[in-house]
């Protein structure tokens, strides 16, 4: 008689064999998105996971979903091969999918499903191409069961309640924002190039300041410098005078 095996010996493969994205724009936005939010929650107890396997049934290695992009608040950030949800002891919060030819009907069919069985709290599907969504950015909200639409503002902002952050399309791009401050969120690399402009145009503006300065105290020291010569002038033109006055009277 056989014998079932240990979950430990249980073997959960760590890819599903598929492609991360069908063209370079989904794969772009797939890592641009996983490395704008790791760099806002960048020394914090948030794990943001891209493309991986995310096991939901201990003992099932066939119970498995793929997001393209998942993130889970009060969860410690090393790197991990699977997201294996009864070791973590923690569920992801919000999931975004960036949607494709290929991904189209998961992401507004079956996964879904899944999702809402886990109780993940938001979820998001944002299509960079604008060929598959209409609207290319949508966001839903688990509510009594089930995932109701989040409306947009009168602005066309979406709230990710779970985040603390926003998103909404700029042409076809997508932009978050921390939904407190207003400031758009960047990735490290984007950051820190916006921390040497900004530092870069504020050495121009102290050089400028100081050329004015200079330029005023220059100007001034001309001005000082003229007024002296002419009351030199006008000094010497009057002793001329009284020199003259001194003549005529001898």
């Amino acid at each position: 008689m056989s014998v079932a095996p240990s979950t430990n010996e249980i073997e959960y493969p760590e890819s599903d064999g598929k492609p991360v994205g069908e063209t370079d724009v989904h794969i772009d936005w797939i890592f641009r998105i996983r490395d704008i939010l790791r760099n806002r929650y960048r020394g914090q107890r948030v794990y943001v996971g891209s493309d991986m396997l995310v096991y939901y049934e201990e003992g099932n290695p066939r119970r498995f979903v793929v997001p393209d992009e998942f993130i889970v608040l009060d969860c410690e950030q090393y790197d991990r091969r699977t997201f294996k949800i009864w070791e973590e002891g923690r569920t992801p919060n919000v999931i975004i999918e960036v949607t494709s030819k290929r991904t189209k009907t998961k992401d507004q069919q079956t996964k879904p499903e899944i999702y809402r069985q886990l109780g993940i709290g938001e979820y998001f599907l944002y299509d960079p191409t604008a060929e598959y969504l209409n609207p290319a950015l949508r966001g839903y909200r688990l509510q009594n069961g089930g995932y109701v639409p989040i409306e947009p503002s009168v602005d066309s902002w979406l709230a990710c309640e779970q985040l603390g952050i926003e998103l909404r399309l700029d042409a076809r791009q997508l932009v978050m924002r921390d939904a407190a401050t207003k400031q758009v969120l960047l990735t490290r690399a984007d950051a820190e190039q916006a921390a040497r402009e900004a530092a870069e145009a504020k050495q121009d503006a102290e050089q400028l300041a100081r050329q004015a300065a200079l330029a005023t105290s220059r100007t001034e020291q001309a001005a000082r410098q003229a007024a002296e010569a002419k009351v030199a002038e006008l000094q010497a033109e009057v002793q001329r005078l009284r020199k003259e006055l001194e003549n005529r009277k001898t």
